[in-house]
């Protein structure tokens, strides 16, 4: 495996928010300790997402939102620059009016929030290789929500190889790759200073079988940080 470390780490407390970027991190069995651990739901129980599903409903706007965690309650800011803490009780009915639609901010119960794994893993080579077949600007590793953005100076897409593999992060945690990530059309919408850019599935799409990246499960928990190192066991 070619040199590899951990570049940037992501918590995203609700479920399709935009979330924040952290300098460590600690892991449990679940993954990201908090990582879209809160979602919107609609009156059918339904999860907000970019993409209707037997669990999700595909609710427009969510990208608009940021989600912090303030103690363990997430802070949330409103497109408008509010914030409200999730524990407010005005929670519902002010995100009710923002989206257009009956939601409610839920805690993850029986059913997990999580689309296919509890981790998800992203390389730097991957992007320069999907990058260097698009006819647009450089891709930006916040367009794929990745909790582990990983600096490596392989070429390809490195991380559709371990898939089976367990990998090392830094001292303590240990990871097993279970498969690798579908993208939707989320990877293309506008985000902070980011413009709307459905060229980018289509890139995906067609260079890499609409895959980029990988989930991966928690074998032994323990903290993470930027820069440490990783290697393929």
């Amino acid at each position: 495996m070619v040199s590899a470390a951990v570049r940037e780490l992501w918590c995203y407390p609700v479920k399709s928010m935009l979330g924040e970027r952290r300098e460590r991190v600690c892991l449990d069995q679940r993954g990201v300790i908090g990582d879209r651990l809160y979602t919107v739901r609609d009156e059918a129980g339904k999860f907000g997402s970019a993409k209707t599903t037997r669990r999700f409903r595909r609710i427009d706007g969510l990208f608009r939102f940021r989600a912090v965690y303030e103690d363990d309650v997430p802070l949330l800011t409103f497109p408008d620059g509010t914030s409200l803490r999730g524990d407010d009780p005005a929670i519902h009915a002010t995100l009710s009016a923002h989206l257009g639609l009956p939601v409610t901010l839920s805690r993850e119960a029986e059913i997990s929030h999580f689309d296919a794994g509890p981790l998800h893993l992203l390389t730097t080579a991957s992007m320069r290789t999907l990058g260097a077949s698009y006819a647009g600007p450089a891709l930006d590793g916040r367009r794929f929500r990745p909790n582990v953005l990983i600096e490596t100076e392989a070429v390809g897409y490195p991380e559709d190889s371990w898939q089976g593999h367990t990998i090392a992060v830094g001292t303590e945690v240990r990871l097993r790759v279970v498969g690798r990530t579908e993208r939707c059309l989320m990877v293309g919408l506008a985000q902070d200073e980011l413009p709307a850019d459905a060229r980018i599935l289509r890139a995906v799409s067609r260079m890499n079988a609409a895959r980029l990246g990988v989930y991966a499960e928690v074998i032994t928990p323990g903290s993470i940080r930027t820069g440490d190192r990783i290697r393929l066991l």
